[in-house]
């Protein structure tokens, strides 16, 4: 007997307007504030559908970053302005995540983004041109392709560029006209795009990995620098790790897991102590490990292993589903890295009340 062949018209992950379209449509319906030119809400109600909370009318609206909401006011603050925005952290830190959502939030449209890497070139920031008709029929507004940043000028939009600082420094400096001048010239056509109010762009960046090419001063001086830090409790690192990998699961279409939480904890407990150095009662000292240990990691730790649990185990997360991707997530230098981890495993893990079969599972795999 044939297999039916399942056709599938739902995105594996849809953009955020896509996402959370009906909390963004009761915002806009519920918010009778002040809203800057070609803003689709209020700065109250981008921070509220940020930050999360219940309207008037009694829909609730799921927080999507969970931290200061003070830092989330000031970003948003900033893009009301003529400033662009740069969010800048460690790896796992949200800023993709708060930049979406901003961009979602303000222009509804979240697409308008630059993914930057050592061979970005400038035309991905300026605009390039379609050489079969550049050759037809010599240089032309139809010849022409914008970039995301030309198309955020004409909407007045929010254009976004990931990871600013892996773009070599010359094409960087690219940006430097639009943010100062508001302004794109097409020298091959005696033209110029002038940015409609509205337009801004957000920047990501981390000056943790190897590889990043580091801002001019001039370029800096263009952006407000928002810091993203790291959840500051472990309570807090639990929620996001909680929320997201429910929402991963569920856009994944993971058979269903009972709660994971013990594991979920013990995760961020694990990373959070290698991250710092320290156990969470600081009476042991570690060694950290040479990755970031984000939150990030600890999301894709907790969903590859409800991926295990549910195909190949008993449908319940076990110490045994989470502990490859734990070893994986940790150990990124076979010998710095594994010295820490056997430490760890040896000192702590070991010695821990409850932890003897997670204990086992990672020396199993390790």
């Amino acid at each position: 007997m044939t297999n039916p062949i399942r056709t599938a018209t739902q995105p594996l992950r849809p953009h955020a307007e896509q996402a959370y379209e009906a909390e963004l449509e009761a915002l806009r319906a519920a918010d009778d504030r002040p809203r800057p030119p070609h803003w689709r809400l209020s700065p109250w109600a981008v921070v509220t559908y940020l930050m999360g909370g219940v309207l008037a009318d009694g829909t609730a609206i799921s927080p999507k970053y969970i931290g200061s909401r003070r830092l989330i006011e000031v970003a948003v603050a900033t893009l009301a302005t003529d400033r662009a925005l740069l969010l800048l952290g460690v790896p796992g830190t949200a800023k993709s995540w708060v930049s979406e959502h901003l961009a979602a939030a303000i222009s509804d449209d979240s697409t308008l983004m630059i993914q930057g890497t050592s061979g970005t070139a400038e035309e991905a920031i300026r605009y390039g041109w379609n050489y079969a008709r550049l050759l037809a029929e010599g240089p032309s507004r139809q010849a022409l392709v914008p970039s995301p940043v030309m198309v955020a000028m004409e909407r007045g939009s929010i254009a976004r560029i990931e990871e600013l600082t892996r773009i070599p420094a010359e094409v960087q400096d690219a940006l430097i006209m639009i943010l100062s001048e508001k302004t794109l010239p097409i020298p091959e056509l005696g033209l110029q795009t002038q940015a409609l109010r509205g337009f801004n762009v957000i920047a990501t960046a981390n000056d943790r990995d190897k590889g990043i090419n580091e801002l001019s001063s001039a370029l800096r001086r263009r952006f407000n620098t928002v810091v993203m830090p790291l959840p500051d409790s472990e309570d807090d690192e639990v929620n996001i790790v909680t929320t997201r990998v429910a929402d991963l699961s569920s856009s994944l279409e993971l058979p269903e897991v009972p709660t994971a939480v013990d594991e979920i904890r013990r995760v961020v407990t694990v990373f959070r102590e290698l991250r710092s150095g320290v156990t969470a009662d600081g009476r042991t000292k570690l060694k950290s490990p040479t990755g970031s240990l984000s939150t990030a990691e600890a999301i894709s730790v907790i969903t590859s292993g409800i991926a295990l649990s549910a195909h190949f185990g008993d449908g319940h997360l076990r110490p045994a589903d989470v502990a490859a991707g734990m070893v994986g997530a940790v150990v990124k230098d076979p010998i710095a890295d594994r010295v820490a981890w056997s430490e760890y495993l040896e000192v702590v893990a070991r010695e821990r009340e409850g932890w003897s079969e997670f204990y086992s599972a990672c020396r199993e795999v390790s």
